[in-house]
């Protein structure tokens, strides 16, 4: 199966992510991630979706037909800015602490709670970065970790000269 990462322009109405979420589950496939948020129009919001299934143009079609769906999109790779958040909280001791803080600095990853035993970072950049962030910092030993669902908009097309 393959990652496909679709936006979905909506109307700001009640029940519009659960018919949209329970479309994909009706076909059976898994959502990988899922985030809604505002627009720079009120009434409106985006929804990304990024979801493992071998092919889209069926629920494409079948996403562009639901009530309040004003526009869907799926982004191919490297047509679309992509982001994700991750806090990552991991085990430290004294004396690796100094090393973990410096691999964090260098990965653009800023502390945000700092314990005696623990310290969790904020990172933000692409699922790539991030997936290397958490290898990095998963032989010190992680303990706890989540991130935020996946938001895109697709690149502007470049102008001709």
């Amino acid at each position: 199966m393959t990652n496909h990462l679709i936006s979905v322009l909506v109307e700001n109405k009640p029940g519009v992510l659960a018919r949209i979420s329970s479309m994909f589950a009706r076909r059976g496939f898994n959502i990988h991630s899922l985030a809604v948020g505002p627009t720079s129009d009120p009434d409106m919001s985006r929804m990304t979706v990024v979801v493992d299934a071998p092919e889209m143009e069926q629920i494409v079609k079948q996403l562009r037909k639901l009530i309040n769906t004003v526009k869907v999109t799926e982004l191919a790779p490297g047509d679309a800015v992509e982001r994700e958040v991750m806090l990552i909280r991991v085990s430290v001791d004294a004396s690796k602490r100094s090393e973990i803080l410096e691999a964090a600095r260098l990965m653009g990853a800023e502390p945000v709670d700092v314990g005696t035993s623990t310290i969790t970072f904020e990172i933000a950049g692409t699922p790539d970065r991030l997936a290397t962030f958490h290898e990095m910092l998963r032989p010190y030993g992680i303990s706890d970790m989540v991130k935020s669902g996946r938001i895109a908009l697709g690149k502007t097309p470049a102008r001709n000269a």
